[in-house]
């Protein structure tokens, strides 16, 4: 199976220009590119299905280049938008390449012998460039008609309006994919498939500047079985840097995926082969209840995202939290993040600690005492995994983990925290 091959039984292809010649084009290396504009600190995980595409094709033999957009961010696509982007200050953007090129290289190889990633920045060939060069030299090239023919960019207009700051945004595009022709023979664009209209006007940009094509190649934008967005919690967006999403938080968001779309995402972001993925459906489909293709799914891609070691922290946290392994172990961030969605209540470290009874009733775990009362009865009392056996148990400070966390659990599953403050 060639690539394109692999990519379509992983649904990865939405679009293509023309497909026929784009598989004979990989039969020799070829040179790509995706473009990552920086509008946050971090890359989120929509941004991860494309990345991996790109790893995808590195791994296949070809020469990845991956573009943070200096230039493009200062900027903002239209795509996707009913209102105008808040346009961020050159610090904050500045400050955002830097921090999404560091992400960027974890996922790409800087030292394979034959075919090294790259990173980019459009600022580096957008800068020098004079607002009149601009327009004679590549604005010329731009039919007006055929840019407000663009989904996004009519779908603005109905709403009232588009600036010309972000109706540009295709020119800039279009003049990365000129350039990195020009510097790097690149002939290849990947993106989402909310980006195929910006592709296409790079194409036509290098046939009539340089008289030669190139190619393009969409990836859907990944959507849960419900038709619900991905890579969305209650929290927000799921976010690569650890510091705004945490490894614990990571991990439970890819064991936590829906039965129906377990499989889908496997195809997605795994690197298992065809075979181990088919291995692992049949398993699901006798006993989904197992759940040993979720464990599987948010393994790889949390240790892909944040390593071995992080991965080995989260999974030992979430046996402890059950009494499937030692709390004490565990150090204040991992303990802190796996802790973080629990129901909790807060203690001052200058009062005395409340009982057992008194602070899971303050957690909201049962409505009352009495029902806290009945928990201890019942011999499902714990506290940080040792059974709570009298009703007038109150925990020192001592006993708290790290000498701030303490974890009481109702039964085998309801947990809540207590935090001395």
């Amino acid at each position: 199976m060639n690539l394109i091959e692999d990519l379509r039984w992983r649904g990865l292809i939405a679009q293509s220009t023309d497909e026929k010649a784009l598989v004979e084009a990989l039969k020799k290396p070829i040179t790509l590119y995706i473009g990552f504009d920086p509008t946050a600190p971090s890359l989120h995980l929509g941004n991860l299905v494309v990345l991996l595409v790109l790893r995808r094709f590195q791994l296949a033999g070809h020469n990845p280049i991956a573009l943070v957009g200096g230039a493009t961010g200062l900027v903002g696509d239209p795509s996707g938008r009913n209102d105008e982007r808040t346009l961020n200050s050159t610090e904050s953007v500045e400050g955002w390449v830097k921090a999404i090129r560091n992400q960027v290289s974890a996922f790409l190889d800087f030292d394979a012998p034959k075919n090294p990633a790259v990173v980019v920045n459009n600022l580096d060939w957008t800068s020098p460039l004079s607002a009149i060069e601009f327009l004679r030299d590549i604005g010329k090239h731009f039919s007006v008609n055929q840019m407000l023919s663009k989904e996004s960019v009519a779908a603005r207009l109905e709403a009232g309006g588009i600036s010309y700051t972000e109706f540009s945004y295709q020119v800039l595009q279009s003049y990365d994919f000129l350039e990195l022709f020009r510097r790097n023979n690149c002939t290849l664009q990947l993106g989402g498939s909310d980006q195929w209209g910006n592709i296409v006007a790079g194409l036509d940009l290098i046939r009539r500047v340089e008289s030669a094509t190139a190619h393009a190649l969409t990836i859907p934008l990944l959507a849960k079985s419900d038709g619900s967005k991905f890579g969305k919690t209650a929290a927000g967006s799921i976010w690569l840097d650890p510091a705004m999403t945490s490894p614990y938080a990571f991990f439970q968001f890819w064991l936590n995926t829906e039965d129906k779309d377990v499989i889908n995402f496997l195809k997605v972001f795994s690197f298992k082969s065809h075979q181990e993925i088919s291995q692992l459906e049949k398993l699901h489909s006798e006993n989904p209840g197992l759940r040993k293709v979720h464990r599987e799914l948010a393994r790889e891609i949390t240790t892909l995202v944040h390593g071995a070691d992080s991965t080995a922290r989260v999974e030992a946290a979430a046996k402890a939290l059950f009494g499937l392994g030692d709390l004490t172990e565990l150090d204040e961030a991992t303990l802190a993040s796996a802790l973080a969605e629990l129901p909790r209540t807060t203690v001052s470290k200058d009062q005395k600690i409340p009982s057992w009874v008194d602070l899971l009733a303050a957690t909201g775990v049962v409505d009352s005492k009495s029902a806290a009362r009945r928990v201890i009865k019942d011999g499902g009392a714990y506290l940080n995994n040792i059974k709570v056996v009298s009703e007038e148990y109150a925990p020192s400070k001592k006993e708290f983990l790290c000498g701030k966390y303490a974890i009481l659990r109702k039964g085998k599953r309801d947990l809540a925290a207590v935090e001395l403050i």
